[in-house]
């Protein structure tokens, strides 16, 4: 394929010599690069490998949506994390996903999610109790239980037990920080094998897998409905008029793990510093929540008309991203914008630079949720929290109705106060709040 342009490339001798600020926190690195390169560049990270940085948003909306089928998810996603999470929704690929997305597709519709919603307030209300008023407090150990609670209880109900529940959410973090460890280091993978690290690990997830298939016999067994996230996914059949094997099953709980939980609690976390910081938007929340409790104390009803909190959360997710890189290869030599693609490219998008790109956004890096506002709203082509396209997160609506009662019902109980300068950030597998310290004070 002749070249029509070159894809500027940012040489392996910098990446080596900045390896240490990128082990901390790559996203300096990746900006200056930006700044210096445009929006589309090839970092080389070996002799012979390179990955394709971009922030250029037509470029992603055309691999996402308008030309997915020539691209697929990168060895990180489709090998690298599922020794730990097996083959879900979120690592499958091909036909495999196709056949799971169609089954499990029906259980995060809205009218499914809404016999949920109970559930979702008590276990974040049971969370909220561990909140000490006036008392400065890191924020995102309670927002990180409460996001796991969350989904253990949509998928459980009562099921699990407290004992089950922490071991679950322990190996489920476990396996995570393991992963950031090879992503980051892959100099090291010798280590990591030769000295059982990646062996004990493994063995944490086959401990969760048997908790797992314990607490599914036993909803089988009992033969009680719950209505929950479980009742459905065994209730759910393929077109053949079979249900999922209990491997399979294990692995799509797995993921719900592994992608519902760390998302959500970054997006929570965030989301309460900037309301710490811009106290105007609490009491506008407080406000709306009291307009709409006097119409109706219905919870679809406040998830539904609480525009204020949902424009809040879109623009904290637009700031901090916690999906912050979506990766891609192309099946098929492709091209963009005079650029040429070989096969097999390497392609990070990163959500991050493209939500706070100064041509797309205006002043990129403001607190406004105002920019969400339903006269306001032009930004599907921009925007990408969940993703975009077949493959964006089939859990969006859960999280998004998960994180309106849950930032609803705090601005309800309390005003909240930053007890730090700046908000600062952890880029793991998922973008991470660093120093989420704040005071709550009682309303009256």
């Amino acid at each position: 394929m002749k070249s029509k342009k070159q894809i500027p490339t940012v040489p392996l001798s910098k990446f080596i010599g900045n390896s240490l600020e990128i082990l901390k926190n790559p996203l300096p690195f990746h900006h200056k690069n930006f700044t210096e390169q445009g929006d589309v560049f090839r970092l080389k990270i070996g002799f012979s490998n390179s990955v394709v940085f971009v922030r250029n948003a037509a470029f992603a909306e055309y691999v996402l949506q308008t030309n997915q089928k020539n691209y697929k998810k990168s060895k990180i996603q489709t090998e690298d994390l599922v020794k730990y999470v097996g083959k879900g929704l979120l690592t499958a690929e091909g036909e495999h996903w196709k056949k799971q997305r169609k089954l499990i597709q029906p259980a995060f519709h809205k009218k499914q999610l809404q016999l949920l919603l109970d559930s979702i307030k008590n276990a974040i209300l049971s969370e909220y109790r561990k909140i000490e008023p006036n008392q400065v407090m890191d924020v995102f150990p309670i927002l990180n239980d409460l996001a796991f609670q969350t989904v253990v209880k949509s998928l459980f109900s009562s099921a699990a037990n407290q004992e089950d529940i922490n071991r679950l959410q322990y190996i489920t973090e476990a396996a995570q920080k393991m992963l950031v460890k090879e992503l980051r280091q892959p100099y090291l993978g010798w280590w990591f094998t030769w000295s059982g690290e990646i062996e004990k690990h493994l063995k944490l997830t086959d401990e969760a897998r048997q908790i797992l298939k314990r607490i599914v016999a036993e909803r089988r067994e009992s033969q009680v409905k719950e209505n929950d996230l479980l009742d459905m996914l065994l209730d759910a059949k393929y077109d053949d008029g079979n249900s999922m094997e209990e491997e399979q099953l294990i692995d799509e709980i797995l993921i719900l793990f592994t992608a519902g939980h760390e998302t959500t609690s970054n997006a929570l976390t965030f989301t309460t510093q900037l309301l710490a910081l811009h106290p105007e938007w609490q009491e506008q929340i407080y406000n709306e929540r009291v307009e709409i409790q006097e119409q109706s104390s219905d919870l679809m009803n406040l998830v539904t008309q609480s525009k204020i909190c949902q424009q809040v959360v879109e623009e904290a997710m637009r700031l901090y991203p916690p999906v912050y890189f979506i990766d891609r290869v192309n099946i098929e030599a492709d091209s963009f914008n005079e650029l040429d693609f070989e096969a097999g490219s390497n392609l990070l998008f990163s959500v991050y630079e493209m939500h706070r790109h100064p041509d797309l956004w205006e002043q990129p890096n403001h607190f406004n949720p105002e920019r969400f506002s339903e006269g306001s709203r032009k930004f599907s082509s921009q925007y990408f929290p969940f993703g975009a396209g077949p493959r964006k997160c089939i859990g969006n609506n859960f999280a998004m109705f998960e994180m309106i009662i849950a930032i609803s019902e705090l601005t309800a109980m309390y005003k909240i106060y930053p007890q730090f300068d700046t908000i600062d950030i952890t880029p793991l597998i998922t973008l991470k709040p660093k120093n989420a310290l704040l005071t709550f004070e009682r309303r009256s």
